[in-house]
C-alpha cells in the first residue's frame, strides 16, 4: 500500500451515472497481448472474463459461466456480475465501451442541452436547478417555475400528455446537439409564458450561485454554498470561498450536494483538506481498496490543511438521490473527525470506483470495479445510501422546489439551520427515499443521463 497526501494522483472521476465509477486508466493488467492482434467478439470476451478474474473487486461473487454461451462482452460482463446486482454494489457500474466512446464521454467538461434540471412534485414537472448563462436562464426563468408542455414542431403538448405516450427524453426535449429548438410554455409568479430556446455547449458553474452567510443572533453566522460538480473550475472559487468563511469566523456550515453526482477526484481532495485539513491533519481521509489479489495497489489519503483551510465544528450536508460518488466520499471521509448531519433524503449509494481496461491493440474498454473509498474508520459499503448505514443523524426534507436555493425559508436548508440552532429535527413529510429527484428517477420520463457528471435531471 502507497500513503499519500490529498493531492491529484490519478484522473479519477467519482460520478453516478452513465455506470460510470472512475476514469483512471487501471495499472497493467494481467492479460498480455498476444502476438497477433485479434479482436473478435470471441477475443473481446476472453478479455473481458480474463480482466474481471483478476481485478473485479468482487471477484469471488461473479457467476459462474461459459465464455462462448455469450453473443458479446457486454452480455458476458452482465451475466457475471448478475450476482452483485440485487445488493446495490454493482447495478450496472461496469460495463464494456470503445475507447473512443468513453473518452469523448470522459473529456467532456461541459455539455449540450438548455441548461435546467427539473423535479416533480406530484404531476407537475417543476425547473429545480438552472444553471447560469444557460439560454434559459438567459430567457428569465428559474428554479419553481412550472414546465406546462413543450412544442417540438407540431403545437405544444401538455407535459402529462407526454408521460401517458411513455415519451423519452429525447423525443420531448431533442438530441444533445447545439441548435435544437423547443418552445417551451412556463408558468411563474408573474404568469403564464412561452419560451424558444436553443440547445448550445455549456459549462454549468461549479458553484450555485453565490456562497453566503446566514446571519444568527447572538451566534456566528452560518456557511452556505451549493456546490453542482467537483469540476477543475472549482478550484478557484472553492479556495476563495473558505478564505472569506474562516475571514467570518463561521464554525457551522450547510453544504447543499442535492444534486451533485460526482466528479474529479482531484476536486474532492481539494475540498477535503480545506475542510479537514485543519481538523486531522496527518489522520487518513480515505483508502482506496482493492481485492485481496490486488492489495499492492491500495493507496492511504491523508488530510493536510492548505492556506485557506477552515475549522468547522459541524457540518450538515443537503442530500438527495442524485448525490453520489465523490459527494459521497466527501461526506463519508469527513464523518470520523467533524460532527456531520444529513438533511434531505437518502443518498444514492456509490462507494466504489472503477478502472479503464483496454484490450492491447483493439478499441475495446472494459470499465470495471475495481476499488471502495473507505474512511479513516474503515467505513464504506453505503451500497443503498449514506442514510441506511446508520452512522449519520439525519433530518428528512423536502426538495422545496418553490424557493430558491439558499433562502433560508426552503425546507432542507430551514431543517439544517434548525438543527444547528438547537431545535432538533422537525416532523416532515419527507422520507429517505420520497424526494421528487427519486420520484423522477423512477421512471416518468425515460430520461438517460448525460456522460459523465450531470445528473439525469438535466436537460
Amino acid at each position: 500500500m502507497t500513503s499519500r497526501a490529498l493531492l491529484p494522483m490519478l484522473a479519477v472521476a467519482l460520478v453516478s451515472c452513465g455506470g460510470g465509477g472512475g476514469g483512471a486508466s487501471a495499472p497493467a493488467a494481467s492479460p498480455q497481448a498476444p502476438s497477433a492482434v485479434d479482436c473478435s467478439i470471441e477475443s473481446q470476451k476472453q478479455f473481458v472474463f480474463d480482466v474481471a478474474q483478476d481485478w473485479y473487486l468482487w471477484f469471488d461473487e461473479l457467476a459462474g459461466v461459459e465464455v462462448d454461451a455469450f453473443a458479446d462482452p457486454q452480455a458476458l460482463l452482465e451475466a457475471m456480475t448478475a450476482p452483485l446486482a440485487p445488493s446495490g454494489r454493482d447495478p450496472g457500474f461496469s460495463y464494456v465501451t470503445t475507447i473512443t466512446e468513453d473518452e469523448n464521454n470522459f473529456s467532456s467538461r461541459g455539455y449540450i442541452g438548455f441548461g435546467f434540471r427539473y423535479g416533480i412534485d406530484g404531476t407537475r414537472f417543476l425547473i429545480s436547478d438552472v444553471f447560469e448563462g444557460s439560454p434559459i436562464d438567459d430567457a428569465g426563468i428559474g428554479r419553481g417555475a412550472e414546465l406546462l408542455a413543450v412544442d417540438v414542431g407540431d403545437g405544444f403538448v401538455p407535459m402529462d400528455e407526454w408521460v401517458a405516450a411513455n415519451a423519452t427524453a429525447e423525443e420531448v426535449f431533442g438530441r444533445e446537439q447545439e441548435g435544437i429548438e423547443r418552445v417551451f410554455r412556463f408558468r411563474t409568479v408573474a404568469g403564464t409564458s412561452e419560451v424558444v430556446l436553443r440547445k448550445r455547449a455549456l459549462e454549468p458553474p461549479a458553484l450555485v450561485e453565490a456562497p453566503r452567510l446566514i446571519n444568527r443572533p447572538g451566534m456566528a453566522p452560518i456557511g452556505y454554498f451549493n456546490l453542482r460538480q467537483f469540476t477543475l473550475s472549482a478550484r478557484d472559487p472553492v479556495a476563495a470561498m473558505m478564505s472569506e468563511f474562516r475571514d467570518s469566523n463561521v464554525t457551522d456550515y450547510v453544504i447543499d450536494l442535492r444534486y451533485n453526482s460526482g466528479g474529479l477526484i482531484e476536486i474532492a481532495d481539494d475540498i477535503l483538506n480545506h475542510i479537514g485539513g485543519e481538523a486531522a491533519s496527518g489522520e487518513t481521509a480515505y483508502v482506496l481498496n482493492h481485492n485481496v489479489k490486488r492489495q499492492d495497489e491500495n493507496v492511504s489519503v491523508t488530510f493536510a490543511p492548505t492556506a485557506e483551510s477552515i475549522n468547522p465544528l459541524r457540518l450538515a450536508f443537503i442530500v438527495s438521490g442524485a448525490t453520489a460518488s465523490a459527494s459521497e466520499l466527501l461526506v463519508n471521509s469527513l464523518a470520523p473527525y467533524i460532527e456531520v448531519l444529513l438533511v434531505g433524503s437518502e443518498t444514492l449509494g456509490k462507494s466504489t470506483g472503477s478502472y479503464a481496461f483496454d484490450q492491447p491493440g483493439c478499441d475495446t474498454r472494459l470499465r470495471l470495479i475495481a476499488f471502495e473509498a473507505l474512511n479513516g474508520n474503515n467505513e464504506g459499503e453505503f451500497y443503498n445510501g449514506l442514510v441506511s448505514t446508520g452512522r449519520f443523524t439525519f433530518c428528512p426534507a423536502e426538495d422545496d422546489l418553490y424557493r430558491a436555493f439558499g433562502d433560508p425559508a426552503e425546507a432542507s436548508l430551514k431543517a439544517a439551520i434548525d438543527y444547528l440552532n438547537g431545535a432538533g429535527c422537525a416532523a416532515t413529510a419527507a422520507s429517505a427515499t420520497s424526494s421528487p429527484v427519486s420520484r423522477l428517477r423512477r421512471g416518468l420520463l425515460d430520461v438517460t443521463p448525460l456522460p459523465d457528471r450531470q445528473s439525469a435531471l438535466s436537460q
